[in-house]
C-alpha cells in the first residue's frame, strides 16, 4: 500500500516537472523580470514593425478566447490567458492526453491497481497536474506584475510632471518596464497608437489580467479624460497606495505563514504516518485491511483531511 501511494505522488510530481521542462525547451523563457528588454522591444529590435508585433502578440492573447465559452475547458483556458502562455487549445489537449498516457504507464508499471481505477486516477493526475502547472505560472506572473505596477506608475508620473501627455508617459513606461508587465503595456500602447480609446484599452488589459490595481489605473485615466484634473497627482497617490498595500500583503503573509504551514502539516502528517508505519512494519494494518468498513473509514478520513486543509487555507487567506 505505501509503495503505491509513493508511486502516485512520484507520477504526479513527474508530470508537473516534465511539462515545466518541455515548456522551457519549446519557448526558451520562463516568467521573470530579469530581462533588460521586454519581449515586445526584443521583437522590434529584431526588425519587426509595430503592426506585425502587435498582430502577433494579439494573436497569442486571443488563442483562448474561443475556448473560454467551453463549460469545462474554459477553466484551464482562463488560467492559460492569465499566465500569458501562447499554447493553442488543441496543443493543450494533446499535452493533457500525453500526460494521461504517461500517468497510465507509470501506474501500470508501479502499481497493481485495477484497470478502471488506473484510468480514473490517470485522468485525475494528468488534468490536475497540468492545471496546477498552468496555475503556478499564472500566479507567479500576476505577483510579478503587481510588484512592477507601482514602479511603472511612478515612471508615468515623472513623465507627466515634465509636461508629456499621458500617451507619451504610457509609452515610456512600456519601454522601461521589463516583462511581464512591459509587454502588456506595449500592446495597449500600440492599440492606442492605432486609434483605440485609452480607457477601453486599459480596461480590457485590467479585465484580462485580473489585477484590481490595474482597474484603478484605468478608472483614474478615464475620469481624467472626462473631467480633467491633475493626473500626475492622482497616479502618484495610486502608486503609493499600491506600494503600501503590497507591503501590508507581505506582512500579513509572513504573520499567517505559521498557521498555513500548521494546517498543511496537520493534513499531511496522517498520510506520512501511514506510509512510515507500513515501511517500518509492513503487516501492521493487515488485521483491519480486509474489513468491509476499512475503505469507507479511509475515505471519511481523507475527506476530513481535505476539509481541514481547505478551512485552514480559507482562514489565513486574508484579503488586503
Amino acid at each position: 500500500m505505501p509503495t503505491e501511494v509513493i508511486v502516485y505522488g512520484v507520477v504526479f510530481l513527474g508530470i508537473f516537472l516534465l511539462f515545466e521542462g518541455v515548456y522551457l525547451a519549446m519557448f526558451g523563457r520562463s516568467v521573470n523580470a530579469q530581462n533588460k528588454y521586454n519581449r515586445r522591444l526584443q521583437m522590434l529590435k529584431g526588425g519587426m514593425s509595430n503592426k506585425d508585433t502587435m498582430e502577433r502578440l494579439r494573436k497569442e492573447m486571443d488563442l483562448h478566447e474561443g475556448a473560454l465559452k467551453s463549460p469545462v475547458y474554459s477553466i484551464l483556458a482562463k488560467q492559460l490567458r492569465r499566465a500569458g502562455m501562447a499554447i493553442a487549445p488543441r496543443r493543450m489537449m494533446v499535452i493533457i492526453v500525453g500526460a494521461f498516457a504517461i500517468s497510465f504507464m507509470g501506474l501500470s508499471f508501479g502499481t497493481g491497481s485495477s484497470f478502471n481505477f488506473k484510468l480514473l486516477l490517470s485522468a485525475v493526475l494528468s488534468v490536475g497536474g497540468v492545471y496546477l502547472w498552468v496555475s503556478s505560472k499564472a500566479n507567479k506572473r500576476k505577483m510579478l506584475m503587481q510588484e512592477q505596477l507601482p514602479d511603472s506608475i511612478e515612471l508615468m508620473v515623472r513623465s507627466l510632471r515634465v509636461g508629456h501627455p499621458f500617451t507619451s508617459a504610457f509609452r515610456v513606461a512600456a519601454e522601461e518596464t521589463p516583462d511581464p508587465l512591459g509587454t502588456e503595456y506595449g500592446i495597449a500602447v500600440d492599440e492606442i497608437a492605432y486609434g483605440r480609446d485609452i480607457g477601453d484599452s486599459l480596461n480590457e488589459m485590467a479585465e484580462r489580467l485580473e489585477i484590481p490595481d490595474l482597474r484603478f489605473l484605468a478608472v483614474a485615466v478615464a475620469i481624467q479624460q472626462q473631467s480633467g484634473g491633475n493626473l500626475a497627482e492622482v497616479l502618484a497617490g495610486l502608486a503609493k497606495v499600491i506600494r503600501d498595500r503590497f507591503r501590508l500583503f507581505r506582512k500579513v503573509k509572513a504573520i499567517t505563514a505559521e498557521a498555513q504551514w500548521s494546517g498543511n502539516f496537520l493534513s499531511g502528517f496522517p498520510v506520512f504516518a501511514l506510509i512510515g508505519v507500513n515501511m517500518i512494519q509492513p503487516g501492521y494494518f493487515d488485521p483491519v485491511i480486509e474489513k468491509s468498513w476499512f475503505y469507507y473509514a479511509v475515505a471519511v478520513i481523507g475527506i476530513f483531511l481535505i476539509a481541514n486543509l481547505l478551512v485552514m487555507r480559507k482562514l489565513v487567506n486574508i484579503k488586503v
